[in-house]
């Protein structure tokens, strides 16, 4: 199984299963002198964790991270960095039902006709489980872009078509704040309520909710590469590479076909110590794939979990007609994207420190 890495300079490369002994992340070229502990990695594992409330995975992991390499006294030593994520609440009896049948929504189908082979197990590597690595790493990515002061913000903007209406996004600690005050990470307490409610209907359904995440990023001008490298491309490429999720858009996205080129331009403008702005940001933060200054923002979809109570219909691995239905204690989120929001500022966080270390070589300081 080739492509397990992501990035160029400051490269993570995962491994592990779903119901395996343990997920884990092997970090290259992480600058040396950098201050990092297990516990930095743990509290942003924390916000991953399923089975906090009614609205996640019944599934109770520590989550506790293992640096096995890459750390003397506190700080990196430049050497790959190492993190293990043992699992411990894995349950593989309930998938024995269903090995022999295809999954609706599942990668099962796709991998075992492209490997010959398949982890039933929750899924193996096409489990969400995945991404604890990535929020490990992301911890990382994220001490080391504090270093040029740029920090990024995940949060629900909609689930299961109700949405959080256009809201003031330059107070991004506020944001934040009340984003991980949330069981649900929504920043608006009475759309809260009311995603919240809609999940416990969906799940007294025995069925699931898509989503959408806006994330929110602040970043200093010329990061990114103008051509095969532009900056909303490397987004992009991770937020499709997490699991579940089906679109994305940067700045007015979609919402630019609908309008003007009088509309859509961002006017520039200074201030009074000659500081280069724009007036709008419809762009989203990027002009020919370099960032601007203006904050990065885009926004995810996510699909609804595949994993639902209800019966469906599908064949098994002979090719006759089955029916397939999940056992009465399967363990599963109900919605998907909530749990997405730590991911996605973690693989924000590992694109922009990637794109840091890139920009070193971008010219020649005199």
């Amino acid at each position: 199984m080739a492509s397990n890495f992501f990035g160029e300079i400051f490269r993570i490369t995962t491994f592990g299963e779903s119901h395996g002994p343990g997920m884990g992340v092997v970090i290259d070229g992480c600058p040396a002198g950098l201050a990092i502990t297990a516990k930095d990695i743990n509290e942003q594992l924390a916000w991953r964790q399923p089975g906090k409330n009614p609205y996640t995975s019944p599934r109770k992991e520590a989550d506790e991270a293992e640096i096995l390499s890459g750390v003397f006294e506190g700080k990196t030593t430049g050497a790959p960095l190492t993190i293990l994520i043992r699992n411990k609440d894995a349950d593989s009896s309930q998938y024995t039902p269903i090995q022999n049948l295809y999954r609706p929504g599942h990668a099962n189908f796709t991998y075992l006709e492209k490997y010959g082979i398949f982890d039933h197990r929750g899924g193996g590597r096409a489990s969400a489980r995945e991404t604890v690595a990535r929020v490990a790493a992301g911890a990382v990515a994220k001490k080391f872009i504090a270093l040029y002061d740029i920090e990024c913000t995940a949060f629900v903007s909609e689930i299961g078509g109700i949405a959080i209406a256009d809201q003031d996004l330059t107070h991004l600690k506020n944001i934040r704040a009340k984003t991980y005050a949330s069981p649900i990470f929504c920043p608006d307490e009475v759309v809260s309520e009311k995603i919240m409610q809609r999940i416990q209907e969906i799940k007294e359904e025995n069925d699931s909710l898509g989503g959408i995440l806006t994330c929110i990023a602040q970043v200093p001008v010329g990061l990114g590469e103008p051509v095969y490298r532009k900056l909303e491309a490397l987004l992009a490429f991770a937020m499709l590479s997490i699991p579940a999720s089906k679109g994305f858009e940067i700045g007015s996205g979609f919402g630019a076909a609908r309008m003007k080129g009088s509309e859509h331009n961002d006017a520039f403008t200074s201030d009074e110590k000659g500081n280069v702005y724009t007036t709008t940001n419809f762009s989203g933060g990027t002009l020919g794939g370099i960032s601007t200054g203006s904050s990065l923002i885009f926004k995810v979809a996510f699909k609804p979990t595949s994993s639902i109570k209800k019966p469906q219909e599908t064949v098994n691995l002979q090719g006759e007609r089955a029916t397939f239905q999940l056992p009465e204690t399967a363990r599963h989120d109900p919605c998907v994207a909530i749990r997405a929001v730590p991911i996605i500022e973690a693989m924000t966080a590992l694109v922009l420190a990637d794109a840091l270390l890139l920009n070193r070589s971008s010219k020649i300081n005199g």
